[in-house]
Parts: structure tokens; sequence; C-alpha cells
């Protein structure tokens, strides 16, 4: 079989898929080295960046580099092919042996590269799936995604609120439910909150220096908050990864910008720069009325629920979030938290459509 000194696949990978990554393989065992090109539209949702980021780190040893290509396919139309070539050329401008495509246009671009063409399952049996499949069904095509993509793509919903309003007993109760609907869903995840770790970890180190230590006695600084925030997101990434396309979080770091005021007071802009780099798509809030406080060692604020309460609502609300308000018995919040995640994972994952081709 040939071998070739540097070999090329391109392509929109929106988003990218088991079929993308058996052609990225089967290019690289042919090739001294390989490049791949990621051409993404203006028009379409997925940044350029991500999708870069998201085949670097599945292919760690290839070059992959980026360009935005505004330019639809005609492949029966020349100038098309020309406007096309200017942004693959300004890409890649070292010389190519060899394109691998699975598209039955891979010969053309083959010779206006002055390379071979290797064609590869172009049938799509070996992996069928395709990336207009992935976008108009993510979760049926979810095992054909690598875990950066499952991140990037699962719809992640936050459980939020006072102290002891059942965040943690909806947020469980609720990923509970999702997995028991079997197949892909078996493994959706559950995030607990760090920041209840972080507090029965600095009450454990109080009591070893002070073992009469109890709750009131512990203390949090406005630098204990970063670190709470950016875990939060760490461990929600690398469930989201693992798991189904929907995940559960008890808490998250939006809502770490609230404890700091109930702990220290005031704002922390560092925590509010890592709560905007979480992409969550719908928080349930759950309300303090008609739920009996308990304390359980690590709570002390049963009078500042209301307050609570209404500063999630008013700090979601500023900030545009999607948002339910979860009142009743457990029953009657797990139900009405299935319906908003239900109607959460029918609305789609709103992928641009990208643009027309003609084959």
């Amino acid at each position: 079989m040939k071998r070739y000194e540097h070999g090329l696949v391109l392509g929109k990978f929106y988003p990218p898929h088991a079929g993308h990554h058996h052609l990225v393989r089967t290019a690289q065992d042919r090739c001294e080295r390989l490049t791949v090109l990621v051409c993404a539209a203006s028009v379409e949702s997925v940044p350029l960046a991500d999708r870069v980021a998201w085949m670097r780190e599945v292919h760690p040893d290839v070059t992959v580099v980026g360009a935005v290509d505004d330019t639809h396919m005609d492949v029966n139309d020349p100038a098309v092919w020309d406007a096309h070539m200017a942004v693959f050329r300004a890409a890649v401008p070292e010389r190519v042996d060899a394109v691998f495509t699975s598209e039955a246009y891979g010969e053309e671009l083959g010779r206006r590269f002055g390379a071979d063409s290797v064609l590869v399952d172009p049938d799509r049996t070996l992996f069928p799936v395709s990336g207009t499949a992935v976008r108009a069904d993510p979760a049926g095509c979810w095992d054909f995604l690598q875990p950066p993509v499952r991140a990037g793509l699962a719809r992640r919903v936050v459980v939020l609120g006072a102290e002891s309003t059942g965040t943690t007993t909806l947020a469980r109760a609720l990923a509970a439910h999702y997995r028991a609907r079997g197949g892909v869903w078996a493994r959706t995840g559950y995030v607990a909150e760090y920041g209840r770790e972080c507090s029965e970890d600095k009450l454990a180190a109080l009591r070893g220096q002070w073992p009469g230590a109890a709750w009131e006695d512990v203390t949090f600084t406005t630098d204990d908050f970063p670190l709470i925030a950016r875990t939060q997101n760490e461990r929600e990434e690398a469930a989201a990864r693992a798991g189904s396309p929907v995940l559960f979080c008890d808490t998250d770091s939006f809502a770490t910008t609230v404890w700091h005021e109930r702990y220290v007071g005031g704002r922390n802009p560092l925590v509010e720069e890592i709560a905007d780099r979480a992409d969550h798509h719908l928080w349930l809030l759950t309300d303090h009325e008609g739920v009996a406080f308990e304390d359980d060692g690590l709570r002390d604020g049963e009078e500042l629920r209301p307050w609570m309460t209404d500063r999630f609502r008013a700090e979601l609300t500023r900030t545009g979030r999607r948002f339910i308000e979860m009142t009743g018995p457990p029953g009657t919040r797990l139900a009405a938290a299935v319906a908003a995640v239900d109607e959460l994972l029918a609305t789609g994952w709103d992928f641009a459509a990208p643009l027309p081709e003609k084959r």
C-alpha cells in the first residue's frame, strides 16, 4: 500500500463524529505527516475554535488547522472550486501528496492539489453516521461522539437554591429518573456541590486543631470562592464527557457568585469571570417556602433563606438565564422538573443550517 509524505483531510466537522475520526486515522496510517483542515462557515453555530480544539484533542499527533470558508459548495462550478481552493491553499500552503475523503468530490480535490485522491469508506459501512445525522439527532448519535464533543453538546441542568431547600434531593432524583430510561440515558451524570465538600474539609481541618469546633467557627475568605467555582466547572466538564445528553448539577459556578455574597459580602470579579465560562441551559430554583430547615451540621442560615431565594431569582433574571421556580412538595417538584427538562431536550440543539451544497 502506497505511503505518502504529507496527507490532507478536510471537512466541516460540524460536529466531529466517529466517521471523521476513522478517516483521519486511516490517513494518518498512510502518511508520514497529516494535516487536518477544519473549514467553518460564519453562519454555523458551533464555533470554529471549538471544532479545532476537539479535533486536536482526539488526534494529538496530527496538525489541525482551521479556516473560515463562506463559499457554498457546488462541485460543478469551477469558480466555486477556485474560491474554495483559495481558502484551502491559504490554510495549507505546503505541498500535499494525497487527499483523503469519503466523498465523490475527492477526485477533483486531489487533482486541484496535484495530489492522489484516496477514498475511505464512502458508503459509511463502518460508521453509519454523518454530520447531518448528528445535527438532526445528537442523542441518537451520542455513541458516535468523542468525550470533548459530548461535553460541548450535553444539555446542562442546574438545581440551585438557598440552604436546605431540596436542591441535592431534586438533582439526584432527576439523574436517577433519566438513568432509568436506559440506553444512552443510563449514563446520565450528577455533579455534587463542591462548595459543600470544601466546607466539610474546612470544618475537619479546624477540628484537627480544636476538637470542639463547630460550623459557626468556620470562616470563608473571598479567595476561597474562585477555587470553588473553578473546581465546580472542572467536575461538570468531566461528568459531561462521560455522561448522556443531559447532565444534572447540584449548584454551579454561577450560584457561587451568590454564595460569595452570603458568606463574604459583595461580589468577586474573578468568580464572575469563571461563572461566565460555563455553558448551562436550564436552572431550577428551589423555593424555601414549605420546606423545613434541617441543620445537618453545615448550615446556620435559616433566617437568610428568603433573602437568598430573592438573590438567586434576581441574578438569574438579570443575567438572562432560563430558569423555572420549583415549588410544592418533592413529588410535585420532580414532576415539574422532568417536564421542563423534557421540553429542553425536545427543542433540540439549535444547530444552524450549513451553507447549501450542490453535488
